[in-house]
C-alpha cells in the first residue's frame, strides 16, 4: 500500500505504529504506549506528526499520547464509545466511518472484547488490531464476552487473506507455546512456531503478519475447524463456544 509503515518497539512489549504517506507528508502514529521512541523515530525521518489514532484506553496504548498532542498539534482520533476514558479526541469514530490518513482511507472496523470501545483501521492492505486480533493469539477478554470476541475476530478473519496484521504487542513466541498445545498436528504451526524462534533470536519484530497466516495457525481463529473442535472434544459445537473454550485454556496456560 502507498503508507510507508515503521514499526517503533515501545516499552518491554508494546508496539507502536508509524504511517507516512510521502504524496502528502502526513504521518500517523497508531497508538502511544510512550512517546519518546516515536518520538526518536519521528526525527530519525525528518516526519512531522499530523494524527494520533487510538484503538482503546490502556495506558499501555495511550500514555504518550497528551505529550505528543502537546508538542505537535496533531489530530487526536479514537473510538466515540470509548471517548469518556480516552484523552480528548479532536475526532470521534464509529464503526463504519473513515479516517484518512493523507490521501488513504481506513475504516474503522469495532472489534469489542478486549475491552468494549475497541477499534481496528482497516487500510487497504493493512489493518491495525492492537489488542483484538494478534499474531497467534487474542487479546484476554477484559470486558467483552467470548461471543462478542468471536464476532470481532470474525470480522477481521473477513478481510482480504492479503492483509497485514500489525498487533500490539511482542506476545508471538508465548501465544506459540500455548497455540501447540491445542493444534499439535498442525505442520503450519509447527513452522511458524519455529520461525517465530528464529526471529526473535535476531532480534526481529514477528509483527506484522499476514492475515492467511493466521488463519492457517491462530488458534482462535481456527474454532471453526471441524478437526479443532474434535480435537478439542467439541465436534458440532458452535463456533463461539469453542473460541471461549481456547480461551478459556489459554488464561489457564
Amino acid at each position: 500500500m502507498p503508507l510507508e509503515i515503521v514499526t517503533v518497539p515501545c516499552r518491554a512489549d508494546n508496539y507502536a505504529y508509524l504511517l507516512h504517506d510521502a504524496g502528502t507528508g502526513a504521518t500517523a502514529v497508531v497508538d502511544v504506549p510512550d512517546a519518546a521512541p516515536i518520538r526518536a523515530a519521528l526525527a530519525e525521518r525528518g516526519w512531522s506528526l499530523t494524527d494520533i489514532l487510538i484503538t482503546h484506553h490502556h495506558n499501555d496504548h495511550i500514555d504518550g499520547v497528551a505529550e505528543l498532542k502537546a508538542e505537535t498539534g496533531a489530530r487526536v482520533v479514537g473510538a466515540a464509545a470509548d471517548a469518556h476514558r480516552l484523552p480528548p479526541l479532536d475526532l470521534a469514530l464509529r464503526e463504519g466511518d473513515s479516517v484518512a490518513v493523507g490521501a488513504e482511507q481506513a475504516q474503522v472496523l469495532d472489534v469489542s472484547g478486549h475491552t468494549l470501545g475497541h477499534i481496528a483501521f482497516s487500510f487497504p492492505g493493512a489493518v491495525f488490531t492492537a489488542d483484538s486480533l494478534m499474531a497467534l493469539g487474542c487479546g484476554r477478554l477484559f470486558e467483552g464476552d467470548a461471543r462478542t470476541m468471536w464476532a470481532s475476530l470474525s470480522r477481521l478473519a473477513a478481510l482480504p487473506p492479503e492483509t497485514l496484521v500489525y498487533s500490539g504487542h511482542e506476545y508471538t513466541a508465548a501465544n506459540g507455546a500455548f497455540a501447540v498445545t491445542v493444534d499439535p498436528d498442525n505442520p503450519a504451526l509447527k513452522k511458524r512456531v519455529a520461525d517465530v524462534a528464529a526471529a526473535r533470536a535476531a532480534g526481529r519484530p514477528t509483527v506484522p503478519s499476514e492475515l492467511s497466516l493466521e488463519l492457517a495457525t491462530n488458534p482462535f481463529l481456527r474454532a471453526t475447524d471441524p478437526q479443532m473442535k474434535a480435537r478439542m472434544g467439541m465436534a458440532g459445537a458452535p463456533d463461539a463456544e469453542v473460541f471461549a473454550e481456547i480461551r478459556r485454556r489459554k488464561d489457564a496456560f
